[in-house]
């Protein structure tokens, strides 16, 4: 978006170089001189200089851009000012938001839920080409940062950027490790090579999520771009990870946030977000009866209709999905051990589903890998695995729909798969389907059994939704959805540690 004003006469054009229609106020310009003056500009304001601009702290037109640095060059000609011209660092390489369902266009920094177009959500669009003439060979990439913010100009706030360095919120999120599983009893028998991309242990060498949780990715990436565009409260309704993780990354960030959880989420990650409710009061916890389905009613009801900024699965714009996003980066980058010195994309997938927003973002990664010529067309095969109690995307992927529809939810160990439907999964099923993969439910006994199997053999701390992954791979195998000699990914999204005393009894020694 830029803003140019002339002096003279006293009008401001408002353009908008992506095309979309962009959401400041009009006559922008024209306020902030009114009100602002001369005192605008600090620093030199000589023919041909620079100037720093910054708007005064909550002024009304701020309510799209606050606390935007802009750079104002005056020149002088016939005895007044031509029209400035305006330039706003930290821009990255957003290009602009487009909706996933009607391709609708908007600016990149408009602050908007779903598409009014079509109730679907928006992604953000990057641009590439840009990104390829000014940063060749991937120098874009930071191998040497342990955290997610290694992908430099690949992301939306680009750590390389100053513009944008300074609104990123990072606690050490992402750069997670893949372990290797190769002796899984299946991968053995059928000739694969298993992976466990581990979203919830602590290893040296690698970056940590710090709520123990693939969550973080998302929230970190949320929260800096609320931070960037002056949001200050933040609503999530969450089954009950994202919610920890909004409140811990919103604490941090100075943030207010409202999280919206069933009643009966672990009480590890209740009590997590109500020790920071009880000492934060910028920070708020209501629990509902049911499931994220609930929790999202009320925060509309009491958070949203009161002005708060829902940053709900998929109804944000863009911005966990390009967290998310870096869980394929990771899986792709090179000398992470499934690959050598090349970028690189397994074979399959394995995913363990409730909203699927990990699954766009990692299909995005991969898209725009392939559109910088550092991966080629082939993509994994994405499964999407859920209990057999809550099973929308499985019911829809058997039945041949192109999106779910709301089940009712059961009970689960893996409660963060305990979602009846998502806004988003229409999405998730085309992705599965364009890469040959499949949804595939799997039983609470098969997860329960598997967890304890890994904790008894490996040492490792898997979640429920984790060992949902590694409890489908007989379906996978059996269905031909892995084959011998591939490469597999399961992703381990969680610690189990946060599930206590829910799996306690699946870890206690005998006697």
């Amino acid at each position: 978006m830029a803003v140019a004003f002339d002096i003279a006469q006293e009008r401001s054009v408002l353009t908008d170089e992506s095309g979309g229609a962009g959401c400041l106020v009009q006559d922008t310009a024209q306020r902030i001189l009114a009100c602002h003056g001369s005192s605008l500009l600090t620093g030199s304001s000589l023919p041909g200089e620079a100037g720093t601009l910054q708007p005064r702290k909550n002024h009304p037109w701020l309510f799209h851009h606050s606390a935007i640095e802009c750079r104002c060059i005056v020149r002088r000609f016939s005895g007044r000012c031509q029209p400035a011209r305006w330039h706003t660092p930290g821009v990255s390489y957003r290009l602009h938001l487009r909706c996933l369902g009607c391709g609708k266009q908007y600016a990149p920094d408009t602050i908007m839920n779903l598409c009014p177009h079509d109730g679907r959500p928006v992604e953000i669009v990057l641009d590439l080409e840009r990104l390829a003439a000014e940063r060749p060979g991937a120098s874009w990439y930071r191998p040497e940062r342990r955290n997610m913010w290694r992908f430099g100009g690949l992301l939306v706030l680009d750590h390389d950027d100053t513009g944008d360095r300074r609104w990123i919120v990072t606690l050490g999120e992402g750069h997670t490790p893949l372990l290797d599983y190769h002796a899984h009893p299946l991968a053995a028998h059928h000739g694969f090579r298993l992976w466990v991309k581990e979203e919830g242990m602590q290893m040296p060498g690698f970056g940590a999520n710090p709520t123990l949780s693939f969550k973080d990715r998302g929230m970190a990436m949320t929260v800096s771009m609320a931070r960037k565009l002056a949001l200050t409260q933040l609503a999530v309704p969450t089954q009950g990870n994202a919610g920890d993780s909004l409140a811990t990354y919103a604490a941090r960030a100075g943030i207010a946030a409202a999280v919206a959880m069933p009643n009966d989420t672990p009480l590890p990650i209740l009590g997590r977000v109500a020790a920071l409710a009880k000492t934060n009061p910028d920070i708020r916890l209501d629990l509902v009866p049911g499931t994220i389905r609930e929790a999202g009613e009320l925060v509309q009801r009491k958070y949203v209709a009161d002005g708060w900024f829902s940053v709900a699965t998929f109804q944000e714009p863009g911005w966990r999905i390009e967290g998310k996003k870096t869980l394929g980066l990771e899986i792709a980058e090179p000398h992470n051990g499934l690959n050598d010195d090349n970028w690189g994309v397994p074979d399959a997938i394995v995913y363990p589903t409730g909203g699927g927003t990990g699954i766009v973002g990692m299909w995005k990664a991969f898209d725009e890998l392939e559109a910088l010529g550092l991966i080629d067309a082939r993509r994994p095969r994405f499964i999407a695995v859920q209990s057999e109690s809550t099973a929308p995307l499985v019911v829809a992927f058997d039945s041949g729909r192109a999106d779910t529809t709301a089940v009712t939810p059961g009970e689960t160990l893996a409660t963060g798969l305990n979602v009846p439907g998502g806004v988003g999964h229409f999405q998730v099923l085309k992705i599965l389907r364009d890469s040959g993969g499949a949804a595939l439910s799997v039983s609470e006994k098969a997860i329960a059994s598997t967890l304890a199997e890994v904790y008894r053999t490996r040492g490792w701390w898997i979640c429920p939704e984790g060992a949902a992954t590694l409890a489908a791979l007989e379906q996978c195998v059996s269905r031909r959805l892995i084959r011998r000699g591939e490469q597999v990914v399961c992703i381990n999204t969680c610690s189990f540690e946060k599930y206590l005393p829910n799996v306690r009894h699946l870890i206690q020694p005998p006697g």
